[in-house]
């Protein structure tokens, strides 16, 4: 069952044989996580690319008021991890944990590296998936930098719109580098056009 939205998710990028997905489930281990449990804190080794079955996971760090300043949100069928730390084996600067009760499927780097080795077909869907994560946060700047307020919060949820419904508007705020008061400003107008 928990596997079966990875599968799905990399058949929609790339061919997956039965052999290849039966093949595929033996690198990666299975994770529980509840509601606010940390998966990553800064300073440590992220030692796993983490595949969200069910859940929301959110990644951030803390500024030097304490401020936590989310980076992204993971739902059903995202990635997430702090790459730089992954991939070079350095002290992550993320901080990663659940917003809701969530499955997750961790690969080490480790296996990530035998699976693209063992079955080919894997370094292509990674190599789309850092290709659109790439566009993903070109775009997101660009709206950063160019965009209104309102304009941020409704290109949001126009492109996620469960957003709204699962996350807590003081998080959603964080992520858009806004304060709680405007996003329920722009909520409530919204409400009411």
């Amino acid at each position: 069952m928990i596997f079966r939205i990875l599968i799905k998710h990399i058949r929609q990028k790339v061919e997956l044989s039965e052999h290849e997905a039966t093949l595929l489930k033996t690198f990666f281990i299975q994770k529980k996580l509840g509601k606010k449990q940390y998966l990553l804190r800064e300073g440590e080794i992220c030692n796993h690319l983490t595949f969200v079955s069910r859940g929301i996971l959110k990644s951030f760090m803390s500024d030097e008021k304490g401020q936590d300043r989310i980076s992204l949100f993971a739902f059903e069928g995202w990635w997430i991890s702090d790459f730089n730390s992954f991939i070079n084996r350095e002290k992550a600067i993320l901080n990663i944990d659940a917003i809701e009760d969530s499955e997750l499927l961790l690969i080490s780097f480790e296996n990530y590296e035998r699976l693209t080795l063992t079955i080919p077909v894997m370094d292509r869907y990674f190599r789309i998936l850092y290709q659109n994560s790439l566009v993903t946060k070109d775009r997101r700047l660009m709206v950063s930098n160019k965009s209104t307020a309102e304009e941020k919060y409704l290109s949001l949820v126009r492109t996620h719109p469960e957003i709204a419904k699962r996350i807590p508007h003081t998080l959603i705020a964080s992520y858009l580098g806004l304060s709680p008061e405007t996003v329920s400003r722009i909520r409530k107008k919204l409400l009411f056009q």
